[in-house]
């Protein structure tokens, strides 16, 4: 690492010192042989085209773009940075260009609050020590063999007095020491996996590919905002079906960003009532014959008695329950409004454009099924867009389309990286399941008897009284000591991310011991023992991104380690022979060799787009400059071109081979071209859906749509649901993904926390109603905890309805049980649901103004600098 660096970043700093160094760092950095001298702006311009380089460095976070993003490289430091040049941008081969938060990435690697040094906390010793002092303890700096001893005895000691499953927290090195428990369940999907697997074999998990959204002439977005959570080219995609002549209608309780881009009609919706304003929609239709009754008698069973399953109650049929045949309650759009809020009106007039626009796209995100039982949610919004027919025809579909690589893509992926060559490794614990970023995500046996974990809403309830659910087992008992989050990847905040932290918290002060690797004091690891500084992937050897199907991003090493910090692979390495384990058997390939084989192995599609070829020529010149394992071929592009463009992304246009129309094959002929659904079909009806989740152990749902009222819904607003009396906790809070962060990751980023200031976002009339004004600190509570935040009032949000930004690190004032941050998590409780979803769209909270001290704005906060 260089002089520069050390001298510049080895002092402890206040924000305002912080401030100023860090625009003395960037001055010196462009002239580094200068030191920290001055010189006129000419000469900086001089030494830094003279001295610095651009590398390719990609984005590694978890918004799903990981777009092109390249660093000025000036003696180690990254001075500035750019995004996709490599081509012209049109609306056919668009650039692939970072967002504000991968444009920040500098100043996430070289902050000041970067861990510099192993450390751990003044009052633990091997079994705990003081564990009421997690959180708020000093922080010693010890060195790395100092360090690495301590975790490996204490995992010895754990392993040893309690057996592996007193370990909570799988990876590559635990699965080679005889495993884990693992936290399973959903988060992102929320409950959309088993509706997808047993009602549409996952046919409606894609889409058609992005060319064929401009055949559209309706785009229905549920529950969707693109231009904050899907990073890189969703909405410009989205904008290009606009300009072809699609409208658009959203679903959702807030006017966003991504509506008003798109100058689209929106119609308004509560939290956790989507299924009700879908029951409302069908009625509509099915009275006014607007469903396609051929498509639903060739492709689907359950949507009338004449066309159940075998074996299915014949009463028990969608259509029935919609017109309330058999329970006596007709789910009419006056029906459905006096729960979702929608004005009926709106309802029919919704429900005619979806019956008769022809093709029509009916696509939603994953937040209307992150709430409580939500595969109720999933069930009525595959149901209503199967009932227009609009399946496996150019312009239209039915889907799940959430994350930025699928968000206003679909299709087939067109070009990939190769294996890296590291052997899986299982987890004895959890067989089944193999070790990754998503181990135990949306886990979907719930009949087997043999793993050991519990959900991620039941992980501290675990840890406080010692027993968990194990679906068809009923509840086992636990011991859990150790907390271990030393892993490969972009961490695992859990602490911060899972629902009730103020539980999380009582939890991780009565384990052992709590031990995890960082790159900065996340929530995570301010509340550990020992905590371990991480390399980012920009001090790492090199990998290939991947994003949208259409384009992978080449990742290199930009700067060597800072500080003390080491590589994921390092650690476990040297935990490996301390206790008892081979190094290399736990890692035979090293890190250089699995980036070259990542791209060595790189694949392409062909023009006939069907076949696929290398992507990357290599000759034998390229091997031993890597001085690395491999062979001579041929590719589409040469090696040092792809490192230096940082890019490579298929071209499209009209009419090209590559076109996707997803399930075309299955509706020409069901018979020919069966599903992998128990009837071959698309389930409306769907046994095997309410069995398993039945079989988890938390929530039971039906075989078919029905609207049952969510814990921490609308309904528990009121006091008094039927005479409409309100009751202590009025609102319905949904959290939405934020601009300034990738789930927790930037959140420490000073520039972003000014650009985008975490505000909760109210009506205006709700605000009026209670005194309350635009810029005012509010205190919001729930059932489960209390946040202060500023207030920023709207037209555009619902009545009834508020929200906040997903994220935030949270900052305690243990005295009050206040989070100052605004961590969404402090206020969700830790509700079983369904597959083990996480609820959190389905919060009830009260606002009032805080007569506390004022809340300074976050960017004006001290930075976490430890050391």
């Amino acid at each position: 690492m260089s002089q520069l660096i050390k001298k510049a970043m080895g002092a402890r700093f206040s924000r305002k010192s912080f401030l100023g160094g860090a625009a003395a760092l960037m001055a010196a950095a462009v002239v580094p042989t200068y030191g920290l001298k001055k010189i006129d702006s000419q000469a900086a311009a001089e030494k830094l085209s003279e001295e610095g380089r651009w590398v390719s460095a990609s984005c590694w976070h978890n918004c799903g773009g990981r777009c092109l993003n390249k660093g000025f490289v000036v003696d180690g430091i990254v001075t500035k940075q750019k995004t996709d040049n490599t081509h012209e941008d049109s609306p056919d081969y668009p650039q692939q260009r970072g967002c504000a938060r991968g444009r920040s990435q500098r100043h996430q690697v070289f902050g000041v609050d970067r861990l510099k040094y192993p450390m751990k906390r003044k009052h633990w010793e091997p079994g705990g020590g003081k564990k009421e002092l997690r959180g708020k303890d000093e922080w010693v700096r010890i060195s790395w063999d100092e360090a690495l001893d301590l975790v490996s005895e204490e995992l010895k000691r754990v392993k040893e007095n309690y057996g592996n499953e007193a370990i909570l927290g799988s990876s590559r090195l635990m699965n080679h020491y005889g495993g884990a428990l693992v936290r399973w369940g959903s988060s992102s999907s929320g409950a959309w996996g088993k509706p997808q697997e047993h009602m549409a074999n996952f046919m409606s998990w894609s889409a058609n590919d992005r060319m064929d959204w401009r055949n559209a002439k309706l785009i229905v977005m549920w529950g969707s905002n693109p231009a904050w959570s899907s990073a890189g080219n969703p909405t410009y995609n989205l904008l290009q079906a606009k300009k072809a002549g699609a409208k658009f209608i959203f679903v959702d309780p807030y006017m966003n960003p991504t509506i008003k881009a798109l100058g689209a009609d929106l119609v308004p919706c509560r939290p956790g009532t989507d299924t009700a304003l879908l029951l409302g929609m069908a009625h509509h239709m099915i009275e006014n014959d607007l469903h396609d009754q051929e498509f639903l008698d060739k492709c689907t069973v359950g949507f009338d008695k004449d066309h159940m399953p075998e074996g299915a109650d014949p009463e028990e049929n969608f259509k029935d329950y919609v017109l309330g045949t058999y329970d006596g309650t007709p789910k009419t759009p006056d029906w459905a409004s006096e729960i979702c809020g929608t004005d009926p009106e709106k309802i029919r007039e919704f429900a005619q454009q979806v019956g008769t626009v022809k093709p029509m796209i009916f696509t939603s995100s994953f937040a209307p099924a992150r709430t409580f039982r939500g595969q109720q949610f999933c069930q009525a919004f595959l149901t209503v867009g199967w009932m227009t027919g609009n399946v496996g025809k150019s312009g239209a579909g039915v889907w799940t389309m959430s994350y930025g690589r699928n968000q206003s893509y679909g299709g087939k992926t067109l070009v990939s990286p190769g294996d890296r060559g590291l052997p899986r490794v299982e987890n004895p614990l959890f067989p089944g399941v193999t070790y990754g970023a998503y181990d135990g995500y949306r886990f979907g046996n719930p009949t087997s008897k043999d793993f050991h974990g519990m959900a991620y809403t039941e992980t501290y309830d675990a840890i406080l009284n010692n027993e968990y659910h194990a679906t068809v087992r009923g509840k086992v008992p636990c011991d859990i000591r150790l907390i271990w989050k030393v892993r490969p990847g972009s961490g695992d905040n859990f602490l911060n991310q899972s629902s009730d932290i103020q539980k999380g918290i009582k939890a991780f002060r009565k384990v052992d011991s709590v031990i995890t690797n960082d790159i900065v004091l996340s929530t995570i690891s301010k509340y550990a023992d020992i905590v371990l500084p991480a390399t980012t992937e920009w001090e790492k050897e090199g990998r290939i991104n991947t994003g949208n199907p259409e384009a992978i991003f080449v990742a290199q090493k930009v700067t060597e380690p800072l500080f003390e910090a080491k590589t994921e692979e390092w650690m476990e390495m040297e935990i490996a022979k301390r206790i008892g384990l081979d190094p290399e058997e736990l890692y035979p390939v090293d890190e250089k060799q699995q980036f070259f084989n990542s791209l060595a192995g790189a694949q392409v599609i062909k023009d006939n787009g069907e076949e696929y070829e290398p992507l990357v020529t290599i000759t034998k010149e390229d091997i031993n400059k890597w001085g690395v394992a491999g062979e001579p071929q041929k590719g589409k592009i040469k090696l040092d071109e792809l490192l230096e463009r940082g890019a490579y992304q298929v071209p499209r246009a009209p009419g090209d081979n590559l076109t996707v129309i997803q399930g075309e094959a299955f509706v020409n002929d069901p018979e020919k071209n069966p599903l992998e659904t128990k009837s071959g079909k698309l389930e409306i009806h769907c046994q095997p859906l309410a069995d398993d989740i039945q079989a988890y152990g938390f929530t039971s749902i039906a075989p078919i749509a029905k609207y049952e009222p969510p814990v921490e819904g609308i309904e528990d607003t009121y006091e008094n649901w039927n005479n409409k009396v309100k009751g202590e906790f009025p609102f319905q809070l949904y959290t939405i993904h934020y601009p300034r962060r990738s789930h927790s990751v930037f959140d420490n980023v000073p520039q972003l926390r000014e650009a985008f200031p975490q505000e909760f976002i109210m009506n205006t009339r709700d605000a009026n109603e209670r005194g309350l004004h635009d810029g005012d600190t509010v205190l919001i509570r729930s059932r489960h905890g209390k946040v202060v935040r500023h207030l920023h009032t709207t037209e555009s949000m619902m009545p009834g309805v508020v929200t906040l930004g997903e994220g935030a690190w949270v900052e305690l004032d243990e005295d009050t049980g206040i989070c100052k941050a605004g961590a969404t998590n402090m206020l969700h409780g830790t509700h079983l649901s369904g597959q083990g979803e996480e609820p959190w769209n389905t919060c009830n909270v009260t606002v009032e103004k805080y007569e506390g001290e004022q809340l300074l704005q976050d960017s004006a906060w001290e930075p976490r600098v430890i050391f």
